[in-house]
């Protein structure tokens, strides 16, 4: 090696020192998280929850013990069903288990796919949101699909194309489009019967009186539209003291009117405020879980022991 190629080699030596110098000056550190809070449940019920930061699916009982707990991968929707029986997503796939953990029933779904949205229909059917082929499918007790609805997007990326979605009474389903900053609303073959724009969109819960109440995800925001689109009712991201809406995910609307909101703490907000509240319909909040020892990023949550079956569309989440 002569003298001028080993000058070049320690120029471009010192070139790419320098390069990966500036870049480590321009990264700024994650600033530290707070320290967790003494931890708080003031829900006073018993209720199933999505810990998705902590890959797992719990019951907690009504003073927030952990009574019961299952790993799952990234879950973001559980059910309690009438015989007691759990059933929730894991990133690919559903599955029921009984309460001594015996898997009753699954599906997963293809490798390259996402499924965040799942629910328990009539005859043990299951309606599951697949991201990816971009399609709800209804699939029965012996695993086979028996309904196919494509749906509708302009996102290619599986991760961003759904989250919340739900099967109506009427038969139709309502899909939060989560890059398409949409909840539409389709009926059995497909067609878009409504849309409601919201940028993001985590999802829309059909409600008893044909309002529909509304997830945004990182939008900070939830709100209820009636059957023309009008907004009847909403809290903003600073409405609630002490519960900054972060972003809203998985909801459930009680009989008393009251709502209970998973408020996700991903994207920076971790241990930054309680991760369920339930809230009146005046906006003030009446229970917290707020305990990050315990969890972590909690999406879904449905109440253990309200009226109605859960197979029948008659628990409203």
């Amino acid at each position: 090696m002569n003298a001028t190629n080993s000058r070049r080699i320690i120029v471009l030596v010192s070139l790419a020192i320098s390069s990966a110098v500036a870049a480590a000056a321009r990264k700024k550190p994650k600033a530290p998280l707070p320290p967790p809070r003494k931890a708080v449940y003031s829900l006073g019920k018993a209720i199933a929850l999505c810990d998705y930061g902590a890959n797992k699916v719990c019951l907690v009982d009504e003073k927030g013990k952990i009574t019961w707990q299952i790993d799952a991968r990234r879950s973001q929707d559980v059910w309690v069903l009438p015989g007691g029986n759990i059933l929730f997503t894991h990133l690919k796939g559903v599955k029921e288990v009984t309460r001594d953990k015996k898997v009753v029933w699954q599906y997963t779904t293809a490798k390259a796919n996402e499924i965040h949205a799942c629910q328990p229909l009539p005859d043990g059917k299951v309606m599951i949101a697949e991201s990816g082929p971009m399609q709800i499918i209804e699939v029965d007790r012996a695993g086979q699909v028996t309904k196919t609805v494509k749906l509708t997007t302009k996102c290619k990326r599986t991760h961003g194309q759904m989250r919340g979605a739900r099967k109506t009474a009427a038969g139709t389903y309502i899909v939060g489009q989560y890059a398409d900053g949409v909840v539409r609303e389709y009926d059995g073959a497909g067609k878009i019967v409504r849309e409601i724009k919201t940028k993001p969109a985590f999802g829309g819960i059909r409600l008893p009186d044909g309002k529909t109440l509304v997830a945004t995800g990182d939008g900070h925001r939830i709100f209820e539209v009636d059957k023309a689109g009008k907004v009847v009712w909403e809290i903003k991201e600073k409405d609630l003291p002490g519960n900054p809406l972060r972003f809203v995910a998985g909801m459930q609307r009680l009989a008393n009117g009251n709502t209970l909101v998973c408020n996700w703490g991903g994207h920076g907000h971790i241990r930054g405020q309680p991760q369920i509240f339930e809230v009146t319909r005046d906006k003030k909040v009446v229970g917290v879980l707020d305990d990050w020892k315990q969890f972590k990023t909690i999406t879904s949550v449905c109440v253990i022991g309200v009226k109605g079956d859960a197979t029948r569309f008659e628990v409203v989440k």
